[in-house]
């Protein structure tokens, strides 16, 4: 999980991973039209985010597409998040019902 947080914690990166989640299989063309960087840094923000296994490239033909992997993702939202937020909602739930019984 290190590699995905290193990975995330780039605006870059965040931003490449936004253009692939709205329009997933877009070559290195197709995201550099998007970002204020060059060709170069573009391709080194996607190693990074293969490297965390954030992304996949598929070769068709001559072109190199990348695909956004959202598994990272989900095991982080897992792990870090889901048992966070069931207190959140236990707690709301529990001041549902509270209000509801000083209402009768």
């Amino acid at each position: 999980m290190d590699a995905v947080f290193k990975a995330l914690a780039d605006a870059g990166r965040r931003k490449l991973l936004d253009a692939l989640h709205q329009n997933n299989g877009q070559s290195l063309g197709q995201l550099c039209r998007r970002m204020n960087m060059t060709r170069q840094a573009v391709a080194k923000h996607l190693a990074v985010l293969e490297g965390a296994n954030l992304m996949a490239t598929v070769r068709r033909g001559r072109a190199k597409l990348h695909y956004l992997n959202p598994v990272p993702l989900h095991e982080i939202y897992e792990r870090w998040i889901h048992k966070y937020e069931r207190h959140r909602l236990q707690a709301l739930g529990d001041l549902k019902k509270g209000l509801e019984k000083e209402k009768d």
